[in-house]
């Protein structure tokens, strides 16, 4: 037993620089501007959306717990104190997604296209959704980083990738991946 706990310390120890180095790589990215970056809602316990969900009322909805309202605290904080430009966030209009982009960033805007669909009631909404963000992002000509918080579905659809809540994946316009940051509450 003794042995394995030693080798467990290892381990911890040799990978610890490899995510700091990881983590640094991403910062750097991001310093550089012109990034889109994906941020799945933070935690919000459960699956889906009740069925008497209406996305005016908030207590219709899957809301963040206390866990996920510290959770998205410590998302601002990760670009704030590395000092990370961002020049717009957009959040879906369900309130776990609203109140992740309000705990984190303070300002935002709702933008329909980063509504979820994984509900019946919204697959319909998918395609039209998708072609408006891609056209969004190809639109988009600044060179600062463009936040996203949104759902599972949508980044899986964008990114072809799953995605764990308050997950940041970081792409380029070309949705090429330049890396992903799990913070963990």
């Amino acid at each position: 037993m003794k042995f394995f706990k030693i080798l467990l310390l290892v381990f911890t120890l040799i990978t610890m620089p490899i995510k700091a180095d990881s983590n640094k790589s991403l910062i750097d990215e991001l310093k550089q501007g012109g990034k889109i970056i994906f941020i799945r809602h933070a935690y919000a316990p459960g699956n889906g959306d009740p069925d008497n969900f209406d996305k005016k009322d908030c207590s219709t909805q899957r809301n963040l717990n206390d866990q996920g309202i510290q959770q998205s605290k410590m998302i601002g904080q990760f670009f704030s104190k590395n000092l990370i430009n961002i020049e717009k966030v957009f959040s879906s209009e369900w309130c776990r997604c609203k109140d992740t982009a309000k705990n984190a960033f303070y300002k935002f805007e709702t933008f329909d296209a980063l509504n979820s669909f994984y509900d019946h009631k919204f697959i319909k909404n998918k395609d039209k959704q998708i072609s408006d963000l891609k056209r969004f992002i190809n639109n988009w000509n600044n060179d600062g980083n463009i936040i996203f918080v949104t759902h599972y579905v949508v980044i899986a659809e964008m990114l072809g990738v799953g995605i764990g809540s308050g997950e940041i994946i970081v792409s380029d316009k070309k949705y090429k991946i330049k890396g992903r940051l799990q913070v963990d509450f």
